[in-house]
């Protein structure tokens, strides 16, 4: 008699194509996980600030008076106008729609006319917090104001990052690129978060930086770690010295669920990932690479044109190949290969993903 449970299977085509999904995760998943919102350098004196989106709410990031950084909404507290666009410096935070104005802290400062009206507090007013950490010189936002601090959601990785970018907290942002992708940010993540494809898929990444068969993808808390070896010397798509360092020789990512990673290529080189969704089906990638003031510039823009021209585009084929698959009446899910040996070949990280995604959507 055969005892052994069925395989999982895949999760079903309407975590990816129904807006009501999207909807549900506004509200949940993605208004109380950590999510990247910039990163330090961009914020190195008072006034200094940057404005960012996560689900579906706009925000910012400011530098005070007293140099902490703090996170609002980007709504005025008078009548809902918002209060910055961009990036900038600015002294106060004055609204556009009335000059209510507030002090970078988010207390409110003034308004015209408003002592003319009987028991103003203007003390009681004041622009609305949100949780900010600061995670290896990254700046992370949550809107869940009870959320557990990422060292817990995220355990060992702010240990295993600075040890693998020696120069981590010098690092500033050297190349970014967005890329739209028309599909579910989870199909995105989940071509992420797998390498079964790479060998066929990606002949540069797993021939000319990694050693695929090497390759192997693990849970750690709400991440998913990501370890391999770099390439034989002779076949690296750039030149590395492996001698330099413990880690100089070795690739690893640290997926940080539900939208951020951290990617360490051969030669401590710093990059990332994050996703930003548009609706249900559009998601905007943004692709980072990060260096200190002395870093070489050029092998860094030639990875970043490399990696754009090759995996980065291969990429955009498939998951929206696979978007327009999940709206196919003919698609069935299928079993996820899941090797209990794990490796390159095996798909155990997609069924951790896919875990995470059931319990974070309720429906």
């Amino acid at each position: 008699m055969n005892n052994l449970s069925p395989p999982m299977r895949s999760l079903e085509a309407r975590y990816y194509t129904d807006a009501a999904i999207y909807k549900a995760e506004l509200l949940g998943v993605l208004a109380q996980t950590w999510q990247f919102a910039g990163h330090a350098s961009q914020l190195n004196k008072p006034g200094d600030y940057f404005c960012f989106d996560i689900a579906g709410e706009s925000l910012f990031c400011i530098k005070t008076k007293e140099n902490e950084i703090k996170g609002f909404y980007n709504v005025c507290q008078h009548r809902a106008h918002q209060l910055l666009k961009g990036d900038g410096n600015t002294a106060l935070l004055v609204c556009p729609y009335h000059a209510w104005s507030y002090e970078l802290s988010g207390q409110l400062r003034s308004g015209p006319n408003i002592k003319s009206v009987p028991g103003f507090d203007k003390q009681s007013i004041c622009l609305t917090e949100i949780r900010i950490e600061i995670f290896c010189g990254f700046l992370f936002a949550n809107l869940d104001p009870l959320a557990k601090p990422m060292a817990e959601w995220y355990p060992n990785v702010a240990e295993e990052l600075s040890a693998f970018v020696p120069d981590l907290e010098r690092l500033e942002p050297i190349e970014w690129v967005e890329v739209p992708e028309h599909c579910n940010w989870k199909v995105s993540v989940e071509n992420y978060s797998e390498c079964y494809h790479c060998q066929l898929n990606h002949p540069t990444f797993a021939n000319g930086i990694v050693k695929a068969k090497t390759y192997d993808i693990q849970p750690q808390g709400y991440c998913l770690r990501h370890t391999t070896e770099c390439q034989n010397l002779d076949k690296m798509s750039y030149p590395i010295d492996v001698n330099a360092n413990e880690f100089a020789g070795h690739y690893s990512s640290w997926f940080l669920w539900p939208m951020m990673s951290f990617q360490v290529y051969p030669g401590n080189i710093l990059n990332t990932y994050h996703w930003r969704p548009v609706d249900h089906e559009n998601v905007i990638l943004y692709r980072g690479w990060f260096g200190t003031s002395d870093s070489d510039k050029s092998t860094l823009h030639e990875l970043a044109v490399q990696d754009r021209e090759t995996t980065v585009a291969e990429d955009i084929q498939l998951v929206e190949s696979v978007q327009r698959g999940l709206n196919s009446r003919g698609y069935v899910p299928g079993p996820l290969v899941v090797d209990p040996k794990c490796g390159v070949s095996s798909e155990h990280s997609i069924k951790v993903l896919q875990g995470w995604i059931r319990e974070s959507v309720n429906v």
